[in-house]
């Protein structure tokens, strides 16, 4: 839980405005894909005044070096394609649940049991989803 702790200590930047198609969720998308992770979502946050980023985008890995493997081609698809680093990550230690902070976009790589657990969607159920391909 402390990853969603860490989100509330620091301002949406309102400067860029993402949408779907924004290079940087793209990429992310294609990243996790690329590195099998399942149960693909973004959730839209953008008319929820209380959110803390544009978007979310969360998936699941079947294992803690499925976990890492996903995070860590997040991170470097995104420096090599967008040329952004993130603002933040966490979770790199336990591998349960990753979070990487790109401020107007937040990645969640999350073990299954803890998806289902903190259940991400549905804390944030005003936002519109959208599912994608593995």
């Amino acid at each position: 839980m402390e990853q969603l702790a860490s989100l509330s200590t620091r301002k949406k930047k309102s400067a860029v405005r993402l949408t779907q198609r924004s290079k940087i969720i793209k990429t992310i998308i294609a990243a996790i894909q690329e590195k099998k992770g399942e149960n693909i979502v973004s959730l839209d946050l953008r008319k929820i005044n209380e959110a803390v980023a544009d978007f979310f985008i969360i998936c699941e890995a079947g294992s803690q070096p499925q976990v890492r493997a996903i995070a860590d081609h997040v991170e470097d698809l995104v420096k090599k394609e967008c040329d952004e680093l993130p603002y933040h990550h966490e979770g790199f230690q336990a591998l349960q649940w990753v979070l990487i902070d790109y401020v107007n976009v937040v990645v969640h790589v999350m073990l299954r049991e803890n998806r289902e657990f903190y259940k991400l969607e549905e804390m944030w159920s005003d936002a519109v989803i959208e599912h994608h391909k593995e």
